[in-house]
Formats: C-alpha cells, sequence, structure tokens
C-alpha cells in the first residue's frame, strides 16, 4: 500500500475491465459498466457499442477546480507536449455493459499500467499514451536539469501520468520491462523509452568522443536511466520507423515512373537533368 496516496482517490478513478487482442498491431477492448468513462486522445477509437457516448473535451477532463480556467491551463499544457488541446471521453449511458477498443497507431505492444500499483504516477513519453480511466490526470513533465531539457530531443517534455487507476501505453516494436535496483545506471537512446516510474532519475549524458559522435550513427546524447524503479522501453520508436520510410521512398519530382531507380538517374543524366 502507498503511504503517500495521490491526490485523486480511487472513488473518482473509473474502475474498468479490459482485455488486449492481437499480436503486432494490437488494439485494446475497454469494459465499461453503465456511467462509467474512459478518456483518449483523439483519433484513437477502433469501435464502440451502441449506448456509449462521445464528449470533447478541453484537457483530460480530471480537474475537480478551477472550472473553465483549470480546463483552460490543462488544455495549455497538453499543447506544450505538441499533443490537441481536446481529448474524448466516452462513456456509457446505457443500460448494462458496453464496450469500446482503441488501437495502436504502429506495429508494438500495448502496455496496461494500474497506477495504484506505482503509487500513483507514471513518467510517459509523449507519444505513447493511448487511453486512461476517466480521473486520470494526464499533464506534462518538464525535465529540471538544463542539459536534459536542450539535448533531451524526444525525451524533452514527457507526460505525467497520475491517479489509480488503468492507463494504456503504448511502445514501437518489442517491449521490454525491467526494474532497476537502487543506483543502477542504463544508457538508453532517448526515442525508446516508453516510460519509468517516478522514483527513476532521468538526465542526458553526451557520447563522448568527437569521432563517435560525429560518425557514431548514434547521435551525439543518449539518456541515463538510474534506479531504483521500474522502466518500460521500445524497440522501435515512431521517429526511427518514420526516418527509414523517409529515406528509403523514391523522391518525387519531374522524373517519371521510373523516379528513385538506376534507370531514373541514368535518364536524367541523358537528358542533362543535372541540376
Amino acid at each position: 500500500m502507498n503511504p503517500n496516496p495521490p491526490v485523486l482517490t480511487s472513488t473518482q478513478m473509473h474502475e474498468v475491465d479490459y482485455k488486449i487482442h492481437g499480436d503486432d498491431m494490437q488494439f485494446v477492448e475497454i469494459e465499461l459498466d453503465p456511467q462509467e468513462a474512459i478518456v483518449a486522445e483523439a483519433g484513437g477509437m477502433m469501435f464502440m457499442d451502441d449506448g456509449i457516448a462521445m464528449e470533447t473535451i478541453f484537457g483530460d477532463g480530471s480537474a475537480r477546480t478551477g472550472g473553465f480556467v483549470g480546463a483552460l491551463l490543462g488544455a495549455g499544457k497538453r499543447l506544450l507536449t505538441g499533443e490537441s488541446l481536446f481529448m474524448t471521453v466516452f462513456q456509457n449511458q446505457g443500460v448494462g455493459k458496453r464496450h469500446v477498443a482503441f488501437g495502436a497507431p504502429y506495429p508494438g505492444k500495448i502496455v496496461a499500467v494500474n497506477l495504484r500499483d506505482l503509487g500513483g504516477e507514471l513518467i510517459a513519453q509523449k507519444d505513447s499514451f493511448l487511453c486512461a480511466a476517466k480521473g486520470v490526470s494526464i499533464s506534462i513533465a518538464f525535465q529540471r536539469k538544463l542539459g536534459t531539457g536542450l539535448f533531451g530531443g524526444e525525451g524533452f517534455i514527457m507526460q505525467r501520468l497520475t491517479g489509480d487507476g488503468w492507463a494504456f501505453i503504448h511502445a514501437g516494436g518489442t517491449l521490454y520491462e525491467r526494474t532497476l535496483a537502487p543506483g543502477e545506471i542504463l544508457r538508453v537512446d532517448t526515442g525508446c523509452i516508453v516510460g519509468f516510474q517516478p522514483t527513476v532519475d532521468y538526465d542526458i549524458q553526451y557520447v563522448g568522443g568527437i569521432k563517435t559522435a560525429l560518425f557514431g550513427g548514434e547521435g551525439l546524447f543518449f539518456a541515463t536511466l538510474r534506479g531504483p524503479g521500474k522502466i518500460w522501453l521500445q524497440s522501435l520508436p515512431f521517429s526511427r520507423l518514420a526516418g527509414r520510410i523517409v529515406a528509403a521512398a523514391p523522391r518525387t519530382g519531374r522524373g517519371g515512373r521510373e523516379e528513385g531507380s538506376v534507370l531514373g538517374g541514368l535518364g536524367r543524366a541523358i537528358g542533362g537533368d543535372n541540376d
């Protein structure tokens, strides 16, 4: 039992049930009792039963005080992470149990995290959040250290999930879970971080050596995670996947069907297209 429970109590969290389907392209199916609800990023819904109502809200809808101003501040924080100002609430307004499902945005694994078991808080990569039980707060987590802020890349601004309900995050490729012992250090590519407990110290470190930095192909900086605490890593960050797709895609322009091929390059050379 956590001796310092989060501000939001279990009576405010919606106790949802769930089932994760699939292997590499997963989706999570949420079972909602009457009046139960789940909050999700816009555009993540896969299907929902009749009787479930959708409502678009500012922020995450977890604020209990502050009215419109509090909701506006919450939405502004989400804007800093590059996310939409709005989220969508799916509430069962029918009689009996209803189901709603959310699909993963790209190949990988969906992780179900009970925030109660983690002390009420999880720090997650801003693109990894999928959905959570209504009442879970989704805010931002700035990194305290200047070096982390300037060079953290994908890990500069992360999301802070607080409460004691279920939250669902997505990891690209293969998921790796590990519990770091006190003082244990793991060096990680910043994009490969999915989430970690707030007890884990997160910092950015220079790779060292000008030759390694320039020609190593791994970037100038990597993240260091120092225990204690649990961490989740992904083998395929979306930025890496997108970069490979862009690099492999044929260029478009004045060329014809053969653009990007050996014949296309030969044709441009013969035709004098050397701009």
